[in-house]
């Protein structure tokens, strides 16, 4: 395992990058919707409290477990399309996801959300939430998001995924985890989060001045 690079920011004005699903949006109901849909349309049997369970990782994986390799693109392409209207709308913000963004704008820093969720929804999501962020990208999991981290400079992410830590250490960040998903505070240090904090209410005093 890596060694952690460190368990603060050293800057006055830092730049923070954010995960989406479960760190700042709580998309578990509207994901879930478009799950019932899918199982509606094509009669398959979805466990959607299991698929909630597992946000984070690409859609397709998560499509390969109730759906044939031959209708992954098919069902991908589905979900997409009705994401919009069912589950933005039923998106809701994670316990101090506005205050968090809001403190590091105060701090004369910049925000930038990197998810795993395509780059039109991504942006959907940060809209209907009101989020003041700087830039947004999506489309990318694990330590590919590092590539947007490294050219937003950013100097910590957030996320609540093993893959967040991950993206983390691929931009040379420090890795905050947030024990909101389907990974615990146990879990993420085990897997070498340098910060791991219960939700994001915690986030001012870690990062504010008083840290």
């Amino acid at each position: 395992m890596v060694e952690p690079v460190a368990t603060e920011i050293r800057v006055h004005a830092p730049s923070v990058g954010f995960d989406l699903d479960l760190t700042l949006a709580d998309s578990r109901a509207g994901i879930a919707a478009v799950y019932d849909v899918l199982a509606s349309e094509t009669g398959v049997p979805i466990d959607t409290a299991a698929v909630v369970r597992r946000i984070g990782p690409p859609l397709e994986e998560e499509l390969a477990y109730w759906f044939p390799a031959e209708r992954i693109a098919e069902m991908a392409t589905r979900y997409r399309a009705v994401y919009a209207d069912v589950a933005v709308p039923a998106t809701t913000l994670m316990a101090g996801a506005a205050a968090a963004i809001e403190l590091v704008r105060a701090l004369g820093g910049r925000t930038i959300v990197v998810s795993g969720k395509n780059q039109a929804d991504t942006e959907r999501t940060v809209a209907f939430l009101g989020l003041p962020v700087d830039e947004v990208v999506g489309g990318v999991f694990g330590a590919d998001k590092g590539t947007a981290l490294r050219a937003f400079g950013a100097d910590a992410y957030v996320g609540d995924h093993t893959g967040d830590v991950d993206a983390a250490r691929a931009a040379e960040a420090v890795a905050v985890g947030v024990a909101t998903g389907s990974f615990d505070a146990a879990a993420l240090t085990a897997y070498g989060a340098d910060v791991v904090l219960p939700d994001l209410l915690a986030f001012p005093e870690w990062i504010g001045p008083s840290r």
